[in-house]
């Protein structure tokens, strides 16, 4: 297996334009994954998967054998995440991080580095790829949010020679920033792509894995995804007893999925197993990880989803699933008509969950795009021409 990467790598003179993809957590493939088929469609273009981040971490589901499943090729699978998911581990994970992502450009030798998103790990490649005179593309970028996402995200930005913002007010935002319109291109959120195509039938036994209640697939559910924010570091544990207070008392079967790896996920990971051990809820089952396509038909057929998740922002959007929007992780994003903002209290959970649940499905959106961002993405990648120094431009 080493050499095969090793020679994929090597094969530096095809002519093709080389594009390395970062890949960090599961919902970066499930963004990229449109994108990556595009890329890998595309004759003038070679693609150079990089997997890293939880998407190679087993206690996250291993992430990375979904991709391998789905036929891509892996060049790189690089271990970063110091454990103890504080903020000082995180800001460690990202120096360790440079390091790795400077050995695998330099071995890859990509044209240019496609990175997605606010990841804490994308910032870490980014930031690689700028001091090594790589050309940067960024998806997603000039959007507004909470917790140290947002900070991270702006710094990408800057970092990045062309940009794929999802909405139309993300691109303006990218050009106030001081980025050359010419660079700017607004193709709309890639998992869209999958959305809009999606044959929403649930598989059977969808909900077998994981640990909890059985949930019938065939009978009405809520879908809870709860992360922690990372600039309020020690609030998680009572946000998330209150969440799972108000779900207790709605008891409908619930699939909920485990935090990510920010600074106070092990936090929010304790108090739902406390809540497990001293509850033994009926209705409540947990599940690492989905593959993208999977994920998307346990969003589009939930009653209601609940949390802080940005796919409850985006791709619900394209779904009309209503959403009950948690707390400050996503304060400040464009939202649909679908998505109701609460303060991360019970007493404003739990009313908002009965008012999503009897408002019923919500007509689709096309603010985060109509479905053909990967073929954009891929079109513009063989047009563009890869450079390495960045002016700042006012318009």
């Amino acid at each position: 297996m080493e050499n095969r990467v090793q020679n994929r790598a090597d094969n530096h003179n095809d002519g093709r334009k080389r594009i390395a993809v970062v890949l960090v957590d599961r919902a970066n493939y499930g963004r990229m994954k449109p994108v990556m088929t595009a890329i890998r469609d595309t004759p003038e273009l070679a693609l150079q998967v990089i997997c890293t981040g939880t998407m190679v971490l087993e206690r996250f589901g291993s992430p990375i054998r979904i991709v391998r499943e789905d036929g891509f090729d892996i060049a790189s699978e690089i271990h970063i995440e110091l454990e103890g998911s504080t903020p000082t581990t995180m800001a460690k994970s990202v120096g360790f991080a440079m390091i790795e992502f400077a050995s695998e450009f330099h071995r890859l030798k990509p044209d240019i580095v496609l990175i997605i998103g606010d990841r804490y790990e994308a910032l870490a490649a980014a930031m690689a790829a700028s001091y090594m005179n790589l050309c940067i593309a960024h998806i997603q970028g000039g959007e507004v949010s909470g917790s140290i996402d947002e900070s991270a995200r702006h710094c990408i930005t800057k970092l990045s020679h062309y940009h794929f913002p999802s909405t139309q007010r993300s691109a303006e935002y990218i050009i106030q920033m001081g980025e050359r319109p010419e660079t700017v291109f607004m193709v709309g959120c890639p998992s869209g792509d999958i959305a809009f195509k999606l044959d929403r039938t649930l598989p059977e036994g969808i909900f077998n894995k994981g640990i909890g209640a059985e949930i019938d697939p065939r009978k009405p559910y809520l879908l809870a995804v709860f992360h922690p924010v990372t600039t309020e570091f020690g609030a998680e544990k009572d946000e998330t007893a209150q969440l799972l207070e108000c779900l207790a008392e709605i008891s409908m079967p619930t699939v909920w999925l485990w935090p990510n790896i920010d600074a106070g996920s092990d936090h929010v990971s304790n108090a739902i197993r406390r809540f497990r051990e001293a509850n033994d809820p009926y209705w409540l089952r947990l599940i690492k990880n989905f593959n993208p396509d999977d994920y998307l038909r346990v969003l589009a057929n939930a009653s209601c989803a609940i949390g802080n998740s940005s796919s409850f922002v985006r791709d619900s959007s394209f779904l009309g699933t209503p959403v009950v929007l948690v707390g400050d992780r996503q304060l400040g994003r464009e939202v649909c008509k679908n998505v109701l903002r609460v303060d991360p209290l019970r007493s404003k959970i739990l009313p908002a969950i009965r008012a999503q649940l009897n408002a019923g499905r919500y007509r689709p959106s096309d603010l985060y795009g109509k479905g053909d961002a990967g073929g954009q993405i891929a079109m513009r990648l063989v047009e563009l021409k890869p450079y390495c120094q960045k002016r700042l431009a006012y318009v």
